[in-house]
């Protein structure tokens, strides 16, 4: 698709890792942010791979991941229709059709029969619950950062289910509900659970493996921006280069 019929569907053509990822994406209303880069930067993935990438949005994570590691696989899942059909068309867009797929589910219910297991499951579910949050009048950004018909307990059930034994769980929410993150997996038996921090963003990722019990440790922290108020060079590497993010 050329900039003009984006622009006349109310769409932006943006780019993701210095250019290598083309996004459709609204004009109006959520946006994808250097969240989505962050967590694809993380999710260890080798060519073979199948990762799920739950709350997918207009696909950014999965293409991003696609982008960097050749031969792995990707199956988005999204609650909203639009979205998700701006997901599938970006990733014919980008060459990455027949890697990067993305369904319309509500997480609230199981997912469909035969989908997995996944290698990884990655997830960067709505922030905020509903009961302290003051939601956008734009629905679709408000379903992208609200918690719905999905909590974060439920999500994270889903997430941990749909993984192989073996396999991994990578997210990324907000610092502040760090500890509510950590007790839901402990309780779902994935008590594997390494935390990094991305200051000065009130962001952590979690990474988290199958064990009976809670083993957590944390990570070193990805320092963001320098005192000049940009990039730091490793954050340039992960969000420019698609370099990979170590936790």
């Amino acid at each position: 698709m050329d900039h003009t019929s984006a622009a006349t569907r109310g769409l932006t053509e943006d780019r993701l890792l210095g250019g290598r990822v083309k996004l459709l994406q609204p004009r109006r209303g959520y946006r994808v942010a250097i969240d989505a880069v962050l967590l694809a930067a993380a999710i260890e993935a080798v060519p073979g791979a199948r990762v799920l990438d739950l709350g997918a949005g207009v696909g950014a994570v999965g293409l991003c991941l696609a982008a960097r590691v050749a031969g792995c696989s990707v199956l988005g899942v999204e609650l909203q229709a639009e979205l998700a059909g701006l997901a599938e068309r970006s990733a014919l867009l980008n060459g990455l059709g027949d890697r990067v797929r993305t369904i319309v589910h509500d997480l609230v219910q199981d997912l469909p029969q035969g989908l997995g297991p996944f290698d990884v499951v990655a997830t960067n579910p709505p922030y905020l619950p509903a009961s302290v949050a003051d939601p956008s009048p734009d629905r679709s950004k408000a379903l992208a950062t609200v918690e719905s018909s999905a909590d974060l307990a439920r999500w994270l059930a889903v997430a941990c289910r749909a993984a192989r034994p073996e396999g991994s769980l990578i997210m990324i929410h907000r610092a502040d509900r760090e500890a509510e993150i950590v007790d839901h997996l402990a309780r779902l038996g994935w008590g594997d659970i390494t935390i990094k921090r991305l200051p000065p963003a009130a962001r952590v990722l979690v990474r988290a493996r199958r064990h009976d019990g809670l083993l957590r440790r944390d990570s070193p922290a990805l320092l963001l921006h320098g005192p000049s108020g940009g990039y730091t060079a490793e954050a340039e590497a992960i969000l420019r280069h698609a370099a990979p993010l170590a936790l």
